[in-house]
């Protein structure tokens, strides 16, 4: 089908005790879209009287903007989850919205089109740094790379794509682990690219803004090994209680062959065997995968630059537990149990 400036989507912009300041202006960015055919579904994690009045104060009762409202905080991955489980059956496209950027008004006219040829496309933002709107990058310089490159570092992210609403029959419900790096955009990306396509653009589409509050940040170049150790030392505090050395061995585990392994045993379910580049995608990371496919997917990524030299050396720290438990966990689809919306 032709995917143009008359095809109905969806933005969904998941939203979390928001920065006002910077929440108007994302609100306005996106209400500018020459693109203009779309609804955007706000969906409130808490707070959602505050959010909805917010909206309609800020946006003139502009009824293409919907806030919903839950009464159970599900957080950052469950809360993009939820949203989405609402995007209406009559839309055709759906782009994702972070509460604290900056679209450029071309954005969707930008983006949209390419959907006639994948089932997922992704741009690139410059980077700026709050206060002051200091350049911090000019690009973040995504790139187009295999399936199982793509399983080892994303390449995409969530605020920079727009996908065929198709795709939320793979992708939902989303598989579970309980780590920082099970991410709602990586999954996308590796359904999208297992099936109907995945592509990145150069088109800077828009302003990924940095500040105090983000819930995963941007840097500007590959981060050092050094920080990928306070990185893992931190997460290992938060999700293990305790930096110990086997702590931190198991959250590199399940920073690196977990999540990796919940997404290609998804992928394995749910994508019809036999499809083009199944097979050598997930192997060197689903369960009981052989160490020949993943030594040879880690290497070939690092030599070839699809997997930066600190991700590498994540799935190194993440081997011995991998040895001792090889198998580890089948994922787990997330609860159909939602609570019912407020709007």
């Amino acid at each position: 089908m032709q995917y143009d400036s008359s095809t109905f989507g969806v933005v969904a912009l998941a939203a979390y005790q928001p920065n006002w300041e910077l929440f108007r202006a994302q609100l306005r960015s996106i209400q500018n879209q020459t693109h203009a055919h779309f609804q955007c579904l706000i969906s409130a994690d808490g707070g959602f009287a505050d959010v909805r009045d917010f909206v309609t104060r800020e946006l003139g009762g502009d009824e293409r903007f919907r806030v919903i409202g839950f009464e159970e905080r599900l957080g950052f991955y469950g809360n993009f989850e939820r949203v989405l489980e609402h995007v209406p059956a009559d839309a055709k496209w759906v782009a994702l919205s972070d509460q604290d950027d900056s679209w450029y008004p071309s954005k969707l006219e930008t983006l949209v089109p390419h959907l006639a040829d994948v089932s997922l496309v992704a741009a690139q933002a410059r980077v700026v740094r709050l206060p002051g709107n200091e350049v911090v990058t000019a690009s973040t310089q995504r790139k187009n790379v295999p399936l199982d490159a793509l399983l080892a570092q994303n390449q995409v992210t969530g605020s920079l794509c727009v996908f065929r609403r198709e795709l939320l029959d793979l992708a939902l419900p989303f598989p579970r682990l309980n780590t920082i790096s099970q991410v709602h955009d990586h999954w996308l990306a590796v359904c999208a690219k297992a099936t109907g396509g995945a592509l990145v653009v150069d088109d800077i589409v828009q302003d990924y803004v940095q500040h105090g509050g983000n819930v995963l940040g941007e840097v500007g170049g590959r981060k050092s090994l050094a920080k990928s150790f306070e990185h893992v030392t931190a997460l290992s505090r938060k999700f293990q209680g305790s930096s110990s050395p086997l702590a931190m061995l198991r959250t590199a585990n399940d920073l690196s062959f977990g999540w990796r392994r919940v997404m290609a045993d998804a992928l394995r379910t749910r994508v019809a065997a036999g499809t083009p580049g199944l097979d050598g995608g997930v192997a060197a990371f689903e369960t009981g995968h052989g160490w020949i496919p993943t030594s040879r997917a880690l290497v070939t990524g690092l030599r070839s630059g699809d997997i930066a030299l600190p991700c590498f050396v994540e799935f190194i720290a993440g081997v011995p537990v991998e040895l001792f438990s090889r198998g580890g966990t089948s994922h787990k689809g997330s609860s159909n149990n939602r609570s019912s919306p407020v709007s």
